[in-house]
């Protein structure tokens, strides 16, 4: 079943793809259940479908923030989005986020391959020297498919986030140009 979508990068499970006005919808319900939002840190946020579209209609503006869809290969579903934001020309730096807001699609591997695509893209096109993302302490699974991907802890910052009645800590990790060594877009050209 096509959809039609843009496969940007493609992996060997999933590729990601442009993000396309109708993901707003999925992105609004995702933002509005508790068993996304609490392991991101975004509970307190109110998300309305308003906002989502013109979010999604603001990426088209933005220069210094890739925004990507990521989509099964098997049948084009959408199941989360993963991003490249705070990028530092100077610093050669940026930050990595993802959120796999289909509950049945975790801890199933998809997670650790939209890093890897997106690691490719920032490494080898956009030539950053490092990459770096946050996570909850309470977020292992996050934490397990940050570290398969290759990235390294840093440090935290102790019980900065308050969620659910307990203060959790904000980890750090990040991983190096010199530490990323594969080539795993599939439908690169030149080689």
């Amino acid at each position: 079943m096509s959809t039609g979508r843009a496969r940007k990068f493609i992996g060997e499970n999933i590729y990601l793809s442009p993000v396309y006005e109708q993901d707003a919808n999925a992105f609004f319900e995702w933002m509005n259940n508790m068993n996304t939002t609490d392991y991101i840190g975004a509970t307190t946020k109110v998300y309305t479908i308003t906002g989502e579209q013109e979010w999604v209609k603001s990426l088209d503006k933005s220069s210094d923030e890739y925004v990507f869809s990521i989509c099964l290969i098997s049948d084009d579903s959408l199941i989360g989005n993963v991003s490249i934001r705070h990028m530092s020309r100077v610093d050669r730096s940026c930050e990595l986020g993802i959120m796999i807001g289909d509950g049945s699609r975790r801890s199933q591997g998809y997670g650790t391959e939209a890093m890897k695509l997106l690691l490719d893209f920032a490494f080898n096109y956009l030539n950053m020297h490092s990459v770096y993302l946050d996570y909850l302490s309470c977020n292992e699974r996050a934490r397990r498919c940050y570290e398969k991907a290759g990235f390294k802890y840093v440090g935290s910052k102790r019980e900065s986030i308050y969620l659910n009645g307990k203060y959790y800590d904000r980890g750090t990790m990040d991983i190096l140009r010199s530490e990323f060594l594969e080539s795993v877009i599939k439908n690169k050209e030149v080689k």
